[in-house]
């Protein structure tokens, strides 16, 4: 089933006059940023630089017209480049160019592919099962791997790329062998970047850098001191790119993490970035609109693409309104793929790495890592697990074991819900967990009250029953009390555990009560055994009723008088 929202441009038809300037603006200020590290990213991923401008045109040109955010700026990524990095390599490998084209369409057409699926099929949902903690644990590891990635090309070393732990030894032992004006050209990039951003945060930092470094390569001929460019770029529009479907069968598995790795960082950055006054984003319609601009883009020689955090920012800080802004950033692109492509071939790979490495750095953040562990130290686990999975695993790889850690977390959560003993605040209705902290709160002799709370079914029944029992045997209660109004569904299974529970409760001289079930959970109580068992008598509106029922019937010695 097709996603509800037209495949119309919303914003083209509520156009209002006074936002074209802003748009304008914006579009070209974006451009200072996005074409830089687009063609940094695609030296990441193995491919030519022009790669790098196909991206930054293309797809924001498709997704102009079918996404439903109004700033999102759509190219590529840091971490959909390492991605594809990982799939290229160990596909193709970097040496046929011809090859590795024809394998990058194909990845990318995959990639639009299997977005356009999942939003024909209504699976936006899916980039809600990776947590926050988990996500933030993965992009650190990514920034780990694509820091490690750059570094030779910041000293000027050369050696075969391997696993993460190969790949720092062989930078250790390459030391001696390094460029110093390779090196003195990357730390000029890094401190200007810096400086940049310090003073003047809103002037297009990699722009500038890339057209200084340009300058001093053509200068002071700085190729014959060993500074290494990118060579000659192809100047004209991108040329027709036919995918191979036989190396489909190869590409599948990375082309799924792409897939879910772009989705998710895109309907991030466009929720991040909407305005009060705009259309929320909707996740099935950015699917589609992801995927077409990933399968349009893959015809023209792009490689995968999705919306980018930083480079939305730009674009939504520089005053951009409508997508048009994203047209402008892509107009650009298009005229440095025409009329500047000679200058490209000056670039120094230095350069591009510094710029990789700066803008990869804000991807690792130590701040979240402290916020995780200040709130649940189990969380910072998983998201140290994400990472070193990514690290340690790869980067593919990392994305599974960052789905399985946050499933994992779901099932952790959702198998052990707590059980809590309630005790009543004086004077008032209200019920709250037994504590030391309120030692002057009302208990009743020989009424337990227990509240569970979640839903119960086959996987934590069980558990809850294992909680429960250690409280009833300890209260010694004649009268126990489940109140599930926290309780939101109850499972056969659960039914069948809790019917069984009554009986032996029953046997002990115990009696078994029920309050605050939902209008769901009272159906399925009352057309299993258990419902029978009680009876409408044992099942009460609230707590509040349940206290004064066990007032009217207890006896001053504390015993029951009669068992209804």
């Amino acid at each position: 089933m097709p996603p509800r929202a037209p495949i119309a441009p919303e914003w083209l038809f509520h156009y209002e006059k006074q936002w074209a300037r802003a748009d304008a603006i914006a579009g070209l200020t974006a451009a200072a940023v996005v074409i830089p590290k687009a063609l940094a990213y695609a030296t990441i991923a193995g491919l030519p630089v022009q790669a790098g401008l196909y991206t930054a045109c293309v797809p924001m040109i498709v997704y102009a017209f079918t996404g439903s955010s109004r700033a999102l700026s759509v190219s590529t990524t840091t971490t959909l480049a390492i991605l594809a990095a990982n799939a290229l390599s160990t596909t193709i490998g970097n040496d046929d160019t011809h090859a590795l084209a024809i394998a990058n369409a194909t990845l990318t057409m995959l990639v639009g592919v299997m977005l356009v699926a999942a939003a024909c099929l209504r699976l936006g949902f899916v980039a809600n099962f990776i947590s926050e903690p988990v996500l933030v644990g993965f992009k650190a590891g990514v920034a780990i791997v694509i820091v490690m990635d750059q570094l030779p090309k910041l000293f000027g070393i050369h050696y075969p790329k391997g696993s993460f732990f190969h790949n720092v030894g062989a930078f250790v032992a390459g030391l001696p062998h390094l460029s110093a004006s390779t090196l003195a050209l990357a730390m000029l990039t890094l401190v200007a970047l810096v400086l940049l951003e310090r003073f003047t945060p809103r002037a297009p930092a990699p722009l500038l850098v890339v057209a200084a470094a340009i300058i001093a390569v053509a200068a002071f001929d700085l190729r014959a001191h060993g500074v290494e460019t990118v060579g000659a770029v192809p100047a004209g529009l991108p040329s027709w790119t036919q995918p191979d479907l036989s190396l489909a069968l190869k590409l599948w598995p990375d082309a799924l993490g792409i897939a879910l790795m772009s989705f998710t960082e895109s309907i991030a950055a466009a929720r991040a970035f909407a305005r009060n006054d705009e259309p929320v984003p909707d996740a099935n319609r950015e699917l589609l609109a992801t995927g077409l601009a990933n399968a349009g883009g893959a015809l023209f020689g792009a490689m995968v693409a999705g919306g980018g955090t930083s480079q939305t920012a730009v674009n939504r800080q520089a005053g951009a309104r409508t997508q048009l802004a994203s047209l402008m950033t892509a107009l650009v692109a298009l005229a440095v793929m025409l009329l500047f492509a000679p200058l490209m071939a000056l670039m120094p790979h230095a350069t591009l790495a510094a710029v990789v490495v700066f803008y990869s750095i804000g991807l690792f953040s130590p701040a979240e890592f402290d916020a995780i562990l200040k709130i649940r130290r189990t969380e910072f686990v998983w998201a140290l697990t994400a990472c070193a999975g990514v690290v340690l695993l790869g980067t593919l790889e990392g994305i599974v074991v960052a789905i399985v850690v946050s499933l994992f977390a779901l099932a952790h959560q959702v198998s052990d819900p707590p059980v809590y003993a309630l005790r009543r605040i004086p004077g008032t209705n209200v019920f709250r967990r037994d504590s030391s902290r309120h030692p002057d709160d009302e208990s009743f002799p020989g009424l337990l009250l227990l509240r569970p709370e979640g839903r119960i079914f086959f996987a934590n029944a069980q558990r809850v029953a294992e909680k429960i029992r250690p409280l009833v045997r300890e209260s010694g209660a004649k009268v126990v009390v489940l109140d599930l109004s926290r309780v939101f569904d109850i499972e056969y299974t659960a039914l069948k555990m809790m019917s069984e529970a009554e009986a032996r409760l029953a046997a002990n001289g115990t009696t078994l009560w029920l309050a605050g079930l939902n209008p769901g959970v009272l159906a399925a109580v009352r057309r299993s055994p258990l419902g029978e068992a009680l009876g409408e008598s044992r099942m009460f509106y609230n707590l509040e009723h349940v206290v004064t029922k066990y007032r009217q019937i207890v006896s001053p010695d504390g015993d029951t008088a009669a068992r209804t």
